[in-house]
């Protein structure tokens, strides 16, 4: 896995290369990384465990950002281009996996035994999490016209596409590495930008101006 991202992820990030030139490589990445997790034979039963062991957090604030939109009754829509199946355990170990969370990401495919043989439906990379929008939100979002979106790349910043009707949308980018290098391209596409920030203090303070006013 160390030698994958240490090959494929400086193309995700080159700016001298279109979305269009990325995304066999990303393709090829996130096959290449599946195909390993599979050689694995990984337990389903065994998730819960191995995440409590590997110290996965949530940004600071989550617990009020999660609770805050559940209170509201607002969908909380996440993309990840990760493994579905792991996020959901890192969300339910903080016990902050609400009715109104949907997720969207790669899940595994586990035989009768419970182990995992092989990734379900189509793949999810960084590039092509749009498609996933359009084809997954319109069922829980189709009375809402405004969007707060999250993102930390480039390839995040579609993920809306499937709300109809929209009216507003907030951009916030959270740029983590390599700050200096695409500080501009962050700027140019998203509302606010915060660099190298791991809270949700920013979103909360929204999330508590808008709650407040209602």
């Amino acid at each position: 896995m160390a030698d994958l991202l240490a090959h494929y992820y400086p193309i995700e990030i080159d700016y001298s290369m279109s979305v269009e030139e990325k995304v066999p490589h990303m393709v090829e990445w996130w096959t290449r990384a599946h195909d390993s997790l599979v050689q694995q034979r990984i337990r389903k039963d065994q998730l819960a465990q191995a995440v409590r062991d590997s110290g996965a957090m949530l940004r600071e604030g989550y617990k009020t950002f999660f609770d805050v939109l559940q209170q509201n009754c607002v969908p909380l829509l996440i993309f990840s281009a990760g493994i579905g199946d792991i996020l959901e355990e890192v969300i339910r170990e903080h016990g902050v996996f609400h009715p109104n969370v949907r997720i969207f990401s790669n899940y595994m495919d586990y035989d009768q035994h419970g182990v995992a043989f092989a990734f379900k439906g189509e793949l999810i990379h960084t590039f092509n999490k749009r498609e996933g929008a359009l084809q997954n939100t319109h069922q829980f979002v189709h009375d809402r016209t405004n969007v707060l979106l999250l993102g930390d790349s480039l390839g995040d910043l579609n993920m809306a596409d499937g709300v109809k009707d929209l009216h507003d949308i907030l951009r916030i980018g959270y740029l983590n590495d390599k700050v200096e290098e695409r500080r501009e391209a962050y700027v140019s596409s998203y509302d606010i930008v915060l660099e190298k920030d791991e809270t949700l203090d920013v979103p909360n303070a929204i999330l508590n101006y808008i709650t407040a006013g209602n």
